[in-house]
C-alpha cells in the first residue's frame, strides 16, 4: 500500500471522526461548519485549537446554582412600576425577556450619569472609591500595569488600609500585565484578588481558555455602581494618550439597580474565590419599591456561556424588532449572527432609521475584514453604516426609539453573545436615551458614511480576505 493511499485513508477517517464529534455537540450550523473547516483543513493545529477553545467545560454552572439571588420575589412589584411609568405595554414585555431567562428585573435608580470620555469616568470612580465606607468591588477584563492601573491600585490600597473591604476580580488573560507583585501591597492590607480562568497548562486541561469575563464593574457600598466599555488602561485616558485616547461610554448608577450589579459580581466572586458575599444589608441594601421624582428605571442584564438563556442577545434582538422609529448601534467589533443581522435589515426595510457606527480601523484586522463582509447586504436593505474617523471607538451602546438605551460591555458579535461573560445596563425613559442619542449624533459628525460597498475596483485580495474572515465569524 502506497504512502499516498495510507495518508488519504487516514485523512478520510479523521474527517469522518471530526464530523461525528462536532455534529453531536449540537452547536449552531455556522459554528459547526466553521469548526469542521478548521479541524479538517488543519488537522494537527486545528485539534490543538479545539482542545483549548472547543468543548465548554465549566464548573461554573453548578456553582451558580448555589447562589441565593433574592431578586425573583421583587419582580412583580417592579414590573407593575415599569408598566405604570413606561408608556405602552411593549416596554414591559421587553423588560420581561431578560427576567424570564434568569436575569434581574428592572429596578429603581436614583440617578444615572453617562460618561463618554475615560478621564471623566475615572474621576467619578475615584470619587466613589474615596468615599466608600464598607466595601469596594471591582471586576475587569483588562487591567494594565500602567499609570492608570497603578493610580487605581494606590487608591484601593488607601481604602483597604482605612478598613474598607476591597475585593477584585480580574480576567486571567486580559489582565496578564498585573500578575506577580502588582497587588502585593493591597493583599498585605487585607484586600482580596481573584483570577477568572487563569491561563496555565493546568487550567487549560480543565477549562476553555477563551471563556473570559469581559465585564467591567465597580460597586461601592452596594449603592453606587459603574459599568460600560472602559477597562483600566491608559488607552482610555487623554491625560496619558492625548488625542489618541479611545472614545468609549460608561455609566454611573445609584440606587436599588446597583443590587443587580452586585449580584453579578457575587456570582463571579463565588466562581473565582469559592466564597459568596455575606447576606448582609451592607452588601444588599433593601430595594426601594416606590419611584420618586427624578428616579429612573434600570435593568442590569448579564449573560455568559454557563446558561443557554443568552439574555443580552435576546434582549437586543427583541429591542430591534420592537423599534418603531430608530435603531442606533455603536460597536467596535461588528460580527453579528444571522438573527441580529436579519433584525437590523428588517428594521431598515420597515422604514426605520437604522444606523451602525463602527471604527474606521479597529484593533483586530481579522474582525475588521469579517465586519466589512456584512456591509453590502446591510446597505442594500437601507442600513446606514458609519465609520468613526478620529480615533478608535470602543463604545458598546444601543438607542431604540426615544425611551430605551443600552450601555455595557457586550459587542455586537458572536463572542459577546455566546462566549464571554458580559453585562449591560438598560435605561428606560427619556433621560439617558436622549443623552446617548446626542452622543451618537456627535459621533456621526466625526464619521464617514459608507455609501457603497464593496467600492469600485475593490482588490481581489480584500474580497477574498473578507469572505474568508466571515467563514470564521462564529469563532471570532
Amino acid at each position: 500500500m502506497s504512502l499516498t493511499l495510507v495518508v488519504s485513508i487516514a485523512l478520510v477517517v479523521w474527517a469522518a471522526s471530526m464530523v461525528v464529534m462536532v455534529v453531536l455537540q449540537r452547536r449552531s450550523p455556522a459554528a459547526t461548519i466553521s469548526w469542521l473547516l478548521v479541524l479538517t483543513l488543519l488537522p494537527i493545529v486545528g485539534w490543538g485549537i479545539y482542545q483549548i477553545i472547543g468543548p465548554q467545560r465549566l464548573a461554573r454552572l453548578k456553582l451558580k446554582r448555589r447562589i441565593n439571588r433574592n431578586v425573583a420575589d421583587e419582580a412583580s412589584d417592579v414590573a407593575r412600576e415599569l408598566e405604570a411609568e413606561t408608556p405602552g405595554l411593549h416596554r414591559l414585555q421587553l423588560a420581561r425577556i431578560a427576567f424570564s431567562v434568569g436575569e434581574a428585573p428592572p429596578l429603581r435608580a436614583n440617578d444615572v450619569t453617562l460618561y463618554t470620555e475615560g478621564d471623566d469616568a475615572y474621576a467619578a470612580i475615584a470619587d466613589a472609591i474615596a468615599n466608600a465606607k464598607h466595601h469596594i468591588h471591582l471586576e475587569y477584563y483588562i487591567w494594565e500595569n500602567d499609570a492608570t492601573g497603578q493610580k487605581l491600585a494606590e487608591r484601593l490600597l488607601a481604602r483597604a488600609q482605612a478598613g474598607v473591604k476591597v475585593r477584585i476580580i480580574v480576567d486571567g488573560m486580559g489582565a496578564r500585565g498585573v500578575r506577580g507583585k502588582f497587588f502585593a501591597p493591597l493583599l498585605a492590607a487585607g484586600g482580596e484578588v481573584a483570577w477568572f480562568n487563569p491561563v496555565s497548562l493546568w487550567h487549560l486541561r480543565r477549562r476553555r481558555a477563551d471563556l473570559r469575563t469581559h465585564r467591567k464593574i465597580v460597586i461601592c457600598d452596594g449603592r453606587i455602581g459603574f459599568t460600560g466599555g472602559m477597562n483600566i488602561a491608559n488607552c482610555h485616558s487623554a491625560q496619558t494618550d492625548g488625542t489618541a485616547a479611545w472614545r468609549d461610554s460608561h455609566v454611573r448608577i445609584t440606587g436599588s439597580a446597583v443590587r443587580s450589579l452586585q449580584r453579578l459580581f457575587n456570582e463571579d466572586w463565588l466562581y473565582t474565590s469559592g466564597h459568596a458575599l455575606p447576606r448582609d444589608p451592607m452588601y444588599w441594601p433593601s430595594v426601594q419599591p416606590q419611584l420618586g421624582p427624578g428616579d429612573q428605571i434600570v435593568q442590569v442584564i448579564g449573560s455568559g456561556p454557563d446558561t443557554t438563556g443568552y439574555a443580552i442577545k435576546k434582549f437586543m434582538f427583541a429591542a430591534i424588532n420592537q423599534a418603531v422609529e430608530r435603531v442606533w448601534l455603536t460597536t467596535p467589533y461588528f460580527v453579528p449572527d444571522e438573527s441580529v443581522l436579519a433584525a437590523l435589515m428588517s428594521a431598515a426595510l420597515r422604514g426605520l432609521d437604522v444606523c451602525v457606527l463602527v471604527p474606521q480601523k479597529g484593533d483586530s484586522r481579522l474582525v475588521d475584514l469579517a465586519a466589512r463582509s456584512y456591509f453590502p447586504e446591510l446597505i442594500e436593505a437601507g442600513v446606514k453604516i458609519y465609520q468613526y474617523q478620529p480615533r478608535f471607538i470602543h463604545a458598546k451602546t444601543l438607542v431604540v426609539d426615544q425611551d430605551v438605551a443600552l450601555v455595557g460591555t457586550a459587542n455586537c458579535d458572536v463572542r459577546s453573545f455566546h462566549l464571554n461573560f458580559e453585562v449591560v445596563a438598560v435605561m428606560y425613559g427619556d433621560h439617558i436615551p436622549a443623552e446617548l442619542a446626542a452622543a451618537f449624533t456627535h459621533d456621526m459628525g466625526n464619521a464617514r458614511r459608507v455609501q457603497q460597498y464593496p467600492p469600485p475596483k475593490h482588490p481581489f485580495a480584500s474580497r477574498l480576505g473578507e469572505a474568508s474572515a466571515r467563514l470564521l465569524s462564529p469563532l471570532l
